[in-house]
């Protein structure tokens, strides 16, 4: 039985990288989506299903480090950045901010297959390893294989950070975590003051399971919190 196709999102703007991004994977079942700027790229990778992020790290009006830092929010996918830049902190930063791999221009295309290669194979694993569990704290269940959370037999909808953060929560039921170790795992070490942020998206999650199930609000009270 033949592999499914593996979907690529390509976010890049210079003509010969993407000529050669197109050679290079186009012929071996990786079927390929592609974006021109930074803004059109976390849009495509927030609305589509993607097995792996390609993105150029030389566009032009981006900050490197923050687009890379949003997709890695938004998306749960893996990510290879791109960059003409090749010294051991510019690497760092890169994958600090939430990168799975960093591959220095120019690069062969052999190098490039092997690489992506890998990141397909590590999403195999994972997705075999992930594909039965399931998550139980009281009424709540998640069901991370396909990304489902219900409270008692209703299913409750979420945005990427919602359940990002309900999964921290989840994984950590009974442990008291604070402001900062929530921030700075949901949203980055540079937010890990970003307390309003935490706010909102804690009254959200409250909001949304109170409404099936008001009486069982059962990991996401202010009791799992410290105040630090």
């Amino acid at each position: 039985m033949t592999n499914p196709p593996f979907n690529l999102l390509v976010i890049a703007d210079e003509l010969r990288v993407l000529r050669f991004l197109r050679a290079a994977l186009a012929h071996h079942e990786y079927r390929l989506e592609e974006a021109t700027t930074g803004a059109d790229g976390l849009l495509k990778a927030a609305m589509h299903k993607h097995d792996l992020v390609l993105i150029d790290l030389d566009l032009p009006h981006i900050d490197r480090l923050e687009i890379t830092h949003q997709l890695h929010i938004w998306t749960h996918t893996p990510l290879i950045a791109l960059s003409i830049r090749g010294q051991e902190e510019d690497k760092i930063a890169v994958l600090d901010a939430g990168a799975d791999d960093y591959l220095a221009k120019p690069f062969g295309m052999g190098e490039l297959l092997a690489r992506v290669r890998a990141a397909r194979s590590r999403t195999i694993r994972t997705a075999n390893a992930t594909k039965n569990l399931v998550f139980h704290v009281g009424d709540l269940r998640m069901e991370p294989a396909q990304r489902m959370v219900w409270v008692g037999e209703r299913r409750i909808h979420l945005t990427p950070i919602e359940y990002k953060l309900l999964t921290i929560l989840v994984q950590h039921a009974g442990v008291v975590l604070t402001h900062g170790q929530l921030l700075s795992t949901v949203w980055g070490p540079d937010y890990a003051q970003a307390k309003h942020y935490l706010r909102v998206y804690m009254g959200m999650l409250r909001r949304k399971q109170k409404k099936i199930q008001p009486a069982r609000a059962i990991c996401i009270q202010n009791r799992r919190l410290a105040t630090g």
